[in-house]
């Protein structure tokens, strides 16, 4: 995914670093000269497509002989639509945003609701709650986050009165306690999204004497903040790491912990006073209960179930954004943050994608006033659902591709007429043995990244130990992108360096060479979160002696890069490792099953030689009727989607019962089966080569857990879960809009002023404003072909490897921006 919102601050060619170049940090590069840096900017390696796959192990086709094109892919985000595809089948499309009608007079959690002109009055034994309408279908006040409600309690004797509540200050006498009340109640457990917040911000050390506070604090409640030994925190320079490092400790201990920074810019965590903390650590993690994150307190259980489930789920339509840039977005306004949401996969951002997302304990009414204040972005079609979605809920994705400018082999010297023809002909052939045969399924060029010291060498570098050159290479930069920086780059070069790229050399150049934390990350732009967190930590003073002694620790310095990106690192190498023995698999064997192939166990049960089959009865041997349990209550309900391989017999793979469809390849691990064959022996000589980092495929367990990998399996070849079906389109003009998005479709059926309308071929145009007085003049273009393509894969399948099948060695051209200058 991409972080930068800002095309003009990514550049139109971009540096890399060559492979056995070591990072540029030496004192001795301080200063790049005019003629260095000409030198080094008419040498430099400019990546193409087809050289990135070669690195990446992405070699063979399954229809080489085919007749290839070329096209530009995402020249504008509405040139890529996704729509998920739900486990039922069903393609996902935002259809209304409205939400659903409610019902008059429909009890609900035990009162009665009353529905009178323009106020619904909720009565309850001991309160009055008075809910104003806004006049737009009962919707929320969005900028105080909640219902608008106004609330009376009734007082009883036993309520005390506010003003009666006395905070004592700590040097006021307090009153004499007979009997310390220990509860006993267990440590408290962090939730993984919370685990992985606090290790990024504090370090694992550090967060785990933070949770033992915490819990003591919660078991004593009666103590003084003072009987508590406070946490110091090492220091943190960035003071928008400092915020939400403050922001988390309230959030994940409310009324527990307080923090405050100290001089050295180190932060204190304490006990919270205890007139703060009584009676409100009921929650998780020492908290008020927030279940309903945010929601309002009158929704109790019977009214979710009433509803049909605690969740509701929702369809999310975003045009050219993260998928949690929306979430985080939303959370905000709710106050639980992201993690409220649920979803079964992020999307691309250059595109225009519809997928279901759930959040807890929220109405529709209230997501759907959120449709006011969204940008390029709704949701809507409202389902409330008793479980929530997770990561891989979803059979695959469809995707609507336009390929702009697109060209042919073989259309030399024809004319308009003829490519047309032509181009109907080379894509039909093309689509008609890839919706048969399918492709390699290739992880695709985004898990490696765009230069030399690409993710998946980091990744072997912490696979082998080697935990120093895994940091440097993360911390190096281009002496190209310095001399940039420095104002020494020629002004007849022809290398673009984006303004960011710069700065980010011009940081690390900082640090390399003087060492100072602070003076690098003033420099060092904030999307560079790795860099930012690893020289805060080797910057930093160490809490237990006072000392400035982290600069060699490296590991504790990847401990501070988020988690997902630290993982991102290793899973990049057994992806490298997979995709270079998937093209020698196929070179090898083709779509042959031979002996010693894998095959997933729970796919072929039935097909397992002398498996005596137990058949379920209806009764029991009393002629009782014989319930055998479901889902979560089912003992062996996880073993059908718990993964395990078996190589294949000899018998078994000449018997005609296994396809090329059923074969799995193993990405490397400890707790994988190789193919017996000799495609398993290739696995330890690539991986044992200079490029595999000279390791065991056999000996995968490393003491630092993170990079012990236990391995997977993926499937060797995938196509498509339906047939495919495209179109070629005549066009001239640049902007030439050919598909029909979700929300233009809605705002059609809507009535509203539609920006858009269709042109003469079906294709869907902009209008022009023209204004009075002015003659539209059209300047006609060159004559030029679009393709549209639809497809449906299924999960973790790469349509960028699925169009490489279709069009060949160099045929995906990625759309690049034109700058001025290189800013």
């Amino acid at each position: 995914m991409s972080d930068s919102t800002d095309d003009s601050a990514r550049p139109a060619k971009r540096a890399r670093l060559d492979d056995n170049a070591q990072p540029s940090f030496s004192a001795a590069t301080s200063t790049i000269t005019a003629s260095q840096a000409a030198t080094t900017a008419s040498t430099v390696a400019i990546d193409t497509d087809l050289e990135r796959e070669v690195r990446a192990g992405i070699t063979e086709y399954v229809c080489p002989d085919n007749l290839g094109f070329t096209g530009v892919l995402k020249q504008r985000y509405t040139d890529f639509l996704v729509n998920e595809i739900a486990l039922d089948g069903q393609v996902l499309h935002l259809r209304s945003t409205q939400p659903p009608k409610k019902k008059e007079g429909k009890q609900v959690n035990g009162s009665r609701s009353i529905v009178e002109g323009s106020k619904r009055i909720d009565t309850k034994e001991e309160k009055l709650v008075v809910k104003e309408e806004n006049g737009e279908a009962n919707m929320p006040d969005v900028s105080s986050g909640g219902d608008t409600t106004i609330e009376t309690p009734v007082k009883t004797e036993d309520t005390p009165a506010q003003d009666q509540l006395v905070i004592k200050e700590e040097g006021d006498a307090q009153p004499e306690v007979k009997t310390e009340e220990v509860k006993l109640e267990p440590e408290i457990e962090l939730t993984e999204d919370d685990r992985v917040t606090l290790d990024d911000i504090f370090g694992e050390e550090t967060t785990n004497q933070i949770v033992k506070l915490a819990s003591q604090v919660r078991r004593r409640e009666q103590r003084k903040a003072k009987d508590f030994k406070a946490v110091i925190a090492p220091p943190i320079t960035d003071k928008e790491k400092r915020t939400q490092a403050h922001k988390s400790l309230r959030r994940i201990f409310p009324s527990l912990l307080e923090s405050s920074m100290e001089a050295d810019q180190s932060i204190r965590i304490k006990a919270t006073p205890p007139a703060e903390r009584k009676g409100k650590n009921k929650g998780k993690g020492g908290g008020r209960d927030r279940g309903d994150n945010g929601g309002s307190r009158s929704k109790g259980p019977q009214m979710w179930e009433e509803l049909g489930g605690e969740y509701l789920h929702f369809n999310l339509y975003k045009e050219n954004k993260d998928t949690m840039e929306i979430v985080g977005f939303l959370g905000s306004k709710l106050g639980g943050g992201a993690k409220a949401f649920g979803f079964a996969g992020t999307k691309d951002r250059r595109a225009c994608t519809v997928q279901r997302v759930c959040v807890k304990r929220q109405t529709a009414e209230r997501m759907f006033s959120f449709n006011k204040i969204l940008y390029n972005a709704a949701i809507g079609d409202w389902e409330y659902q008793p479980n929530g979605l997770t990561l891989g809920n979803l059979m695959g994705n469809e995707f609507t591709i336009t390929l702009r400018d697109c060209h042919f082999q073989g259309e030399e010297g024809m004319d308009y007429a003829q490519r047309y023809q032509l181009a109907n002909q080379v894509v039909g052939k093309s689509i008609e043995d890839f919706s048969q045969k399918g492709f390699i399924n290739y992880y695709g060029l985004q898990r490696f990244g765009s230069f030399a010291a690409s993710t998946d060498s980091i990744g072997r570098k912490m696979l082998q130990d080697d935990l120093k050159g895994a940091v440097d290479d993360i911390l190096a930069y281009s002496d190209v992108a310095l001399a940039a920086a420095q104002g020494t780059l020629p002004e007849d070069s022809d290398v673009l360096v984006s303004h960011d790229d710069r700065n980010r050399a011009k940081a690390l150049h900082l640090w390399h060479t003087e060492g100072k934390a602070s003076q690098a990350l003033d420099s060092l732009p904030r999307k560079f979160t790795a860099e930012r967190n690893m020289i805060q930590h080797l910057g930093s003073r160490n809490s237990r002696n006072g000392q400035y002694d982290r600069k060699s620790d490296w590991q504790g310095a990847l401990m501070t890069i988020p988690r997902t990106l630290r993982l991102m690192y290793v899973h990049a190498y057994q992806s490298l490792v997979w995709n270079a023995v998937a093209g020698k698999r196929w070179t090898t064997h083709g779509d042959k099953v031979v002996e010693g192939d894998l095959v997933l166990v729970h796919e072929h049960r039935d097909k397992e030689a002398n498996k005596e089959t137990i058949k379920q009865e209806d009764t029991d041997d009393s002629g009782e009727v014989v319930i055998n349990p479901t889902g979560t209550e089912n003992a062996n309900a996880g073993a059908e989607a718990f993964e395990r391989a078996r190589p294949l017999t000899k018998e078994e793979a000449e018997s005609g019962q296994y396809s090329v469809w059923d074969i799995v390849l193993p990405q490397p691990g400890f707790d994988v089966e190789y193919p017996k064959n000799d495609i398993g022996d290739f696995y330890k000589d690539f991986m044992g080569s200079d490029k595999g980092g000279g390791l065991d495929p056999h000996n995968m367990r490393r003491g630092w857990r993170e990079v012990s990998l236990s391995g997977g399996y993926r499937k060797f070849l995938a196509r498509p879960l339906k047939p495919v079906e495209f179109e070629v389109y005549k066009y001239w003009k640049e902007d030439e809009q050919f598909v029909e998005t979700d929300l233009q479709r809605l705002r059609k059926e809507s009535g509203e002023a539609s920006q858009t309308d269709r042109t003469a071929n079906g294709a869907v145009k902009k209008d022009v404003e023209i204004e009075d007085g002015e003659e539209m003049e059209e300047v006609k273009e060159e004559d030029k072909l679009a393709v549209v393509i639809k497809l449906q894969l299924a999960s973790s399948q790469y349509a960028t490897m699925a169009l490489r099948e279709l069009m060949k060695a160099g045929g995906v051209k990625a759309y690049k921006p034109e700058f001025m200058g290189g800013r």
